[in-house]
């Protein structure tokens, strides 16, 4: 994969968007310029040795001046959101990488939007771009109670587009009324919580449906046997034991490849596939991309045959 913008960036601002949900913005300390990104977006957050994070970029993106992230704090996390919440402050200096997006906006002359929680930080510029393109669009935005959802103040700009729905209030959400009936060329955007996503999964058409995961969804059985994969560009082959992931066989090999969530979920790891089929077992590429099988995530992905050769 192509070199990644890495850099250190100033804590600009600090506020709470919810209960339990902290918005940052950054800036670069001389004020150059940040990447471009496009909705749908991520960054790599390096908060310490073994503690990186990914977050949505939510802010707007001609804005290349700043960069907003907003962060749950989860009391049953493992320990990412209260190094945030407790340790990073106004004025701190924090390591990102990125941004990658593998939850772009494609484009459709409608959409469904369904967010979860948190899980509304990717949809707050994919609405502002719908909005823009003319797009006919909705959001239903559900959440425990409506103090614990985040931006909807910021919301409440867009009118009866906008359902925020509170379980406390309403109780689940109601997604018959939003994909029950969708005009043709319809796409459904999707984050939040397993549950939500694997309930919306069953009620899209084929081929409407894009989702980010937060946590790994369960892959069917395959095989876990041995077998080669040979590094084009550092001309090391190497035997990839049973149990064994790729990515752990390439590090123990001295092969240095960027790494994060090491479950399939951030995207981080995903490498080239110059030959071969791989097994995809992760949770952010689409049909169609593993159809394709150009790329693969050599932290929890195999190989369907005897070899592969990626582009390491």
């Amino acid at each position: 994969m192509s070199d990644v913008y890495e850099d250190e960036l100033v804590v600009d601002r600090r506020e709470f968007a919810a209960n339990g949900v902290l918005a940052l913005t950054l800036r670069h300390p001389l004020g150059e310029p940040l990447p471009a990104w496009e909705p749908g977006a991520h960054i790599d957050v390096v908060l310490g040795p073994g503690l990186e994070r990914q977050y949505s970029l939510c802010g707007d993106p001609a804005d290349r001046a700043v960069w907003r992230i907003a962060v749950l704090r989860e009391p049953a996390g493992r320990g990412g959101s209260a190094h945030v919440h407790e340790q990073v402050r106004q004025g701190d200096k924090v390591r990102v990488r990125g941004p990658r997006n593998h939850f772009a906006l494609r484009p459709a002359p409608g959409y469904r939007f369904v967010a979860g929680g948190i899980g509304i930080t990717p949809m707050l510029p994919m609405l502002a771009a719908a909005e823009a393109a003319g797009a006919e669009w909705s959001l239903l935005y559900g959440g425990r109670t409506r103090a614990s959802m985040a931006f909807t103040e910021e919301l409440a700009g867009y009118g009866d587009r906008v359902t925020v729905a509170p379980q406390d209030e309403t109780g689940l959400l109601d997604l018959g009324s939003v994909l029950g009936t969708m005009p043709e060329g319809t796409l459904v955007y999707c984050c939040g919580p397993g549950p939500l996503l694997d309930a919306v999964e069953e009620r899209c058409p084929a081929g409407a449906l894009h989702v980010e995961r937060f946590q790994a969804k369960e892959q069917p059985a395959g095989e876990d046997g041995e077998f080669e994969v040979e590094l084009a560009q550092s001309g090391h082959t190497l035997t990839v034991a049973p149990g064994v992931s790729v990515l752990d066989t390439v590090r123990a090999a001295g092969v240095e490849v960027l790494y994060s969530c090491a479950e399939g979920t951030c995207g981080t790891c995903e490498t080239d596939v110059l030959e071969g089929e791989p097994e995809h077992r992760d949770s952010v590429l689409s049909p169609e991309e593993r159809e394709a099988g150009e790329t693969m995530m050599i932290c929890v992905s195999r190989c369907r045959g005897k070899k592969l050769v990626l582009d390491l």
